[in-house]
């Protein structure tokens, strides 16, 4: 955490060596460029992972901050976390879902830049974990080159929170041995063949694009028909729904419905998934 600035490409700027501060066994960081000074203000911006969405599965350490926050920038699927633990913080909304108006990531990053100069308190609450595709680093690079003292804070994510509340543990000592997690959002960029032998697959933001899944796993990855297969949506709150079936039957099962945010779990350690 000491190096979290440090580590990052400085895009034409000389970082020296982070300063290292510590309270209460909480480490953070301070940047100081060559370029320029620090800005002379307190304001400091936590990366909070919320985890899945509701609000007792959020770490102690998360709900200390924003329950402390003077800002919380927030994501989809984290609004009631939001309004729960800092009803007399300034909400900002922030998120980004398939098919819908977004904010673009450029802005957020101002954003947060802006809101720390201020000198403002800032939890940027991210669904899940904020190290899991969560656009983080573009945020992270945009306040260390600002001088904005950061800091991380870990959340569950949804990858390993979904299949569990569904009943599946992602790994059996025969059925699944090793698992993948990958985004959908982009079919064409994933290396297809390189999931043939892996036994588990995870699919985060699969629903626009299941029938491609389906078919490319079946073509390229060489996944049979019966291969069994599960999709969590809304995992984790009142509004979850799950469907079981397999490549072959998933997007006729499926067929008509809206199923962002959604979870889609590839392999045999669905035949053993707990029903109780």
């Amino acid at each position: 955490m000491s190096q979290l600035c440090g580590r990052l490409p400085a895009f034409g700027l000389h970082l020296r060596k982070p300063q290292l501060t510590t309270h209460k066994r909480v480490a953070t960081v301070r940047v100081h460029s060559e370029h320029r000074t620090n800005t002379q203000h307190n304001g400091k911006v936590w990366l909070v992972g919320a985890g899945p969405g509701p609000p007792d599965l959020l770490t102690l350490r998360a709900a200390r901050l924003i329950e402390k926050a003077e800002v919380v920038v927030y994501d989809d699927l984290v609004a009631e976390v939001a309004a729960e633990l800092a009803p007399e913080a300034e909400h900002i909304y922030v998120g980004k879902r398939g098919g819908k108006k977004s904010t673009p990531q450029a802005d957020i990053d101002r954003l947060l830049v802006e809101l720390c100069s201020q000198g403002k308190q800032v939890v940027r609450l991210k669904g899940g974990c904020c190290s899991v595709f969560s656009r983080v680093h573009s945020e992270l690079q945009a306040l260390c080159d600002a001088g904005c003292e950061v800091q991380m804070v870990p959340g569950i994510s949804s990858s390993l929170a979904g299949p569990l509340f569904a009943g599946i543990s992602l790994t059996d000592k025969e059925l699944s041995r090793h698992f993948m997690v990958t985004s959908a959002h982009d079919p064409d960029i994933l290396d297809w063949t390189a999931f043939a032998k892996i036994d588990t697959l995870v699919f985060l933001m699969a629903g626009r694009q299941l029938a491609v899944i389906v078919q490319r796993l079946r073509l390229e990855s060489q996944r049979s028909a019966d291969t069994p297969v599960l999709i969590i949506k809304s995992a984790g709150t009142a509004e979850e729904r799950v469907w079981e079936g397999t490549l072959a039957s998933i997007v006729e099962l499926t067929q008509d419905e809206a199923l962002s945010p959604c979870i889609f779990v590839v392999g045999n350690v669905v035949k053993v998934r707990h029903r109780g």
